[in-house]
């Protein structure tokens, strides 16, 4: 943790860390306003709201600060008693089976009623990326303009049950090409589970810092195919908001139902963290959220053992000040769509299909009025779609299509920049991603169940459209198919 936070705020989550750590399902708030100068120094202000923004960073960070000098090695495998094909398909994540979907919503706390489980997990992804053309400058620090080989992340996750009511997946990330160490995906849950006019229910609330990081279905940003891809190839000039632009950057708080296996709605909200924070997180600022950001979702499950399928809505609304520069705002306002099917039959021969759509509207007063956007209103539209087979918990393949569209803007897009400018103004990006990955020790009797586990994979992108145009998107004779992707991967867990 060392590395993390400085000496003179560990005394700070120290008390959350301790509560965590006795099962104790409430924080001694006592011991927090007694370092009040601590929390005005992360937050630069005394309000009550900078004081709900600390609560909600300490109880995910102290979480994790308590865990960490865990020795053991279990995951959720070793805490259910399940094997791994019981949580996700293929025999490896993030991919959702109906029991997987439910143990998260459940809050990571379903056990096999054993005790001894430290909730500590591992993993290790090396990868090597080509593209069919050199960039024109190296992707990152220490490597070449085509033909790297990489230890992308090396990743500890405090991921399991704490209590009968408290469940955590946080996640600390080493990455090599910005060869920094992050706080990354971050989800800690306190449930409840209950009768409502006779039906199983569970109430929850979500403590987590990456808009739908906390939803259960593989079709929303966070948890889409692909779930592994290259860090180092030249990416699109856009996507809306809630696809990642604001992950790791804020914490958010939801409440949750999942009523009767069958209906989930929930309801939150997102702030940005300070800058002191995400600087001792090793996160770059990007815009600052004004106010409270409203999250929301609604969805239907039907698991029918043999076969399951999900749809859903969902969406978010942002007030940002770019460059946290105070102001007016750049306003989003994103609606998302979005479906899933499985065919699991008896497990041998496993089908998946998974959807969404996202629109974005959008009104950018404040980088219009600083001459960063041609246009003060504009959108942006996503389209994905996947769909996969497993072999015998496996061997698997996934076809994936995706579609960007949005409005022209000269500011937003043509930046006269080699490789990832748009000579056409426009975001407009679509193409196709492959995947073949075997996953040797996925099945029950494999070896290391419940221990370690590993997934090779081989994975081709392919783009028939980038940044505007089919050729010369850029103005400096680079082709949409000249960023065409192959990615191979060694994704280890422990």
């Amino acid at each position: 943790m060392a590395s993390l936070f400085p000496a003179r705020r560990r005394a700070v989550f120290h008390a959350a860390a301790q509560a965590l750590a006795a099962q104790q399902f409430d924080l001694n708030i006592t011991d927090l306003i007694n370092h009040k100068k601590e929390v005005n120094d992360m937050f630069g202000t005394s309000t009550p709201r900078a004081m709900h923004r600390f609560r909600m960073a300490l109880v995910t960070l102290g979480l994790l600060a308590s865990a960490l000098p865990a020795h053991a090695v279990p995951s959720f495998a070793r805490q259910t008693g399940q094997d791994c094909v019981a949580c996700h398909v293929g025999g490896f994540g993030p991919q959702l089976t109906p029991y997987g979907i439910k143990f998260k919503l459940g809050g990571y706390t379903d056990s096999d009623g054993k005790a001894g489980h430290i909730p500590l997990s591992a993993m290790l992804v090396q990868s090597y990326t080509q593209t069919s053309k050199d960039q024109s400058a190296d992707p990152a620090k220490g490597f070449s303009k085509n033909d790297n080989l990489s230890l992308q992340e090396i990743s500890m996750f405090v991921a399991g049950r704490f209590s009968d009511n408290i469940g955590a997946f946080v996640q600390v990330t080493h990455a090599e090409p910005d060869r920094k160490t992050t706080l990354d995906n971050a989800d800690l849950r306190i449930v409840k589970n209950m009768q409502i006019a006779d039906k199983d229910t569970v109430l929850g609330i979500s403590i987590n810092n990456n808009p739908t990081v906390q939803d259960a279905f593989n079709t929303v940003p966070a948890w889409r195919f692909p779930y592994m891809s290259s860090e180092l190839a030249v990416g699109s000039a856009a996507s809306p908001l809630i696809d990642g632009a604001l992950a790791q950057q804020v914490i958010g708080v939801s409440a949750y139902g999942f009523y009767d296996n069958h209906w989930y709605a929930e309801l939150g909200g997102y702030n940005s963290l300070s800058k002191r924070i995400l600087d001792d997180i090793n996160i770059a600022p990007g815009d600052k959220i004004k106010g409270t950001s409203p999250y929301w979702r609604l969805a239907y499950f039907e698991d029918q053992r043999k076969q399951a399928y999900s749809f859903g809505i969902f969406g978010m609304d942002a007030h940002l000040l770019p460059g946290w520069t105070p102001g007016q705002t750049d306003k989003y306002r994103d609606i998302g769509i979005d479906g899933s099917y499985q065919f699991l039959g008896t497990r041998e021969h496993v089908f998946a299909l998974n959807g969404s759509y996202i629109n974005e509207r959008r009104n950018l007063d404040a980088s219009f009025g600083a001459g960063d956007a041609e246009k003060r209103h504009g959108s942006i539209n996503r389209l994905d779609v996947s769909g996969s087979y497993h072999f015998d918990k496996t061997y698997g393949a996934t076809l994936a299509l995706f579609d960007i569209r949005g409005s022209r803007d000269n500011g937003l897009y043509n930046s006269g920049e080699q490789d990832v400018g748009s000579v056409k103004a426009s975001p407009n990006t679509r193409g196709y991603t492959v995947q073949g990955d075997w996953t040797p020790f996925g099945k029950e009797d494999s070896w290391g169940n419940g221990w370690a586990n590993l997934r090779l994979g081989l994975q081709y992108t392919g783009y028939t459209k980038f940044n505007g145009a089919k050729n010369n998107y850029d103005g400096f004779g680079r082709n949409a198919s000249d960023n065409n992707t192959l990615f191979a991967f060694a994704w280890f867990a422990i």
